[in-house]
């Protein structure tokens, strides 16, 4: 069984074998044991599994692949849309493949209407969050692949709420879904569109809950009516270094995009920042990520979120190209991060002037690098900041 592989008995998933001893351990919510698992969805089951339920129901099995055409061509779950099916059938068919995974609790809007964030509610009354940005030439979705996180940084308005449990690949999936009707069908500032780019960036450690988030890209970049048919090089998948992911992922083949989320540029500030680096440090998560780039051909993204005066100092910039180009290579892009502060902290974001030094400092040195967009800051806009204020009002 390898780091990544889920251990004990659900439902506790989501866990690290190291989390639970050694120098890291994963912070968990304190309901995390008493959730039990979703319903399974089309997009949970394998072709043998989809063709066994349709028999089971009476049907012949060419009838998964129209319901795969209404879900990943059409975007349906609605058994009313279901015209090629048996109308006695549809809303069995409906119940049986496409249970209700996600539904919305709060809506958000900001930037006149081109950034949608959804606070959905999960079938066990958990909450997660999805950001739909819409920009010129591309419509951005940012998704979320565990209720909750167990990584534990202390900047993080996720990193505060614990590991819950992992999600499934259908409840993944329909974040998707759902954010491609809202493109198709004009609800976006912009009018009608499609949906082209995925990030893993939302609640959760994407590395943590593998199978599922591969499962889930694999679908979401297949052609239609296999998947989404958005190009797996249109895909992020972020982590804040676990080493044997970022490795798992080197040998699947897939070119999508690695996201490392250093945020720190040496051990003694990353531990502090980012508790994981106590159990992969920055040169195994750097070497790591240099090989994904030799594997892959894909500039790497080094995700940094800037820290008025913790990690947005001069040194920290030069100590980072440093590092980044100790590889010889143009191998990654940095994408500096003005922090969203989570209210009451004491993390806040860096002055102007400290930010664009730490560019200057970075591009001075060769090493690529733009300051991220910050879109719906006005929104809740740190990933979970939402999810932990709905939570908090319910207590």
């Amino acid at each position: 069984m390898t780091d990544l592989e889920v251990t004990g008995t659900e439902p506790e998933t989501g866990i690290t074998p190291g989390g639970r001893d050694g120098a890291f351990r994963d912070v968990l919510a304190a309901d995390h044991a008493r959730r039990g698992k979703p319903p399974r969805h089309f997009t949970d089951m394998d072709e043998q599994e989809r063709q066994e339920v349709c028999t089971g129901m009476g049907l012949p099995k060419f009838r998964v692949s129209q319901l795969a055409n209404h879900y990943f061509n059409h975007l349906s779950t609605d058994p009313a849309d279901f015209t090629d099916f048996p109308a006695a059938s549809r809303a069995e068919a409906a119940q049986r493949f496409f249970p209700e995974l996600i539904t919305p609790v709060t809506v958000q809007e900001a930037d006149r209407g081109t950034t949608i964030k959804t606070l959905w509610e999960l079938f066990d009354g958990s909450r997660i969050e999805s950001v739909l940005m819409r920009y010129p030439s591309r419509a951005t979705l940012c998704i979320s692949s565990q209720v909750g996180c167990g990584m534990g940084c202390p900047f993080c308005a996720t990193g505060q709420l614990g590991l819950t449990r992992n999600m499934s690949t259908g409840e993944i999936l329909e974040q998707v879904r759902a954010a491609s009707r809202m493109m198709q069908s004009g609800q976006v500032a912009g009018g009608p569109g499609r949906l082209s780019n995925i990030v893993f960036m939302g609640m959760g450690e994407p590395m943590g809950n593998y199978k599922a988030v591969l499962s889930a890209v694999r679908q979401i970049s297949a052609l239609p009516p296999k998947g989404f048919g958005i190009s797996a090089r249109n895909i992020t998948v972020s982590t804040v270094g676990v080493v044997p992911g970022i490795r798992k992922l080197i040998n699947e083949g897939i070119p999508v995009r690695l996201a490392v989320s250093l945020h720190a540029p040496s051990d003694k500030l990353r531990d502090e920042l980012v508790p994981m680096n106590r159990r992969f440090n920055t040169a195994q998560v750097l070497d790591a990520a240099h090989d994904y780039y030799l594997a892959s051909g894909r500039r790497v993204s080094i995700e940094y979120a800037l820290m008025r005066g913790i990690n947005d100092q001069a040194e920290h910039a030069q100590l980072l190209a440093k590092r980044l180009n100790h590889y010889g290579d143009d191998w990654a892009h940095v994408n500096p991060i003005p922090l969203n502060p989570i209210e009451g902290s004491r993390w806040t974001a860096s002055k102007p002037e400290d930010e664009k030094r730490f560019l200057d400092i970075l591009h001075k040195a060769g090493i690529a690098a733009t300051m991220r967009d910050t879109r719906g800051s006005d929104i809740d806009g740190a990933c979970g900041q939402l999810a932990a204020k709905s939570i908090k009002l319910q207590a």
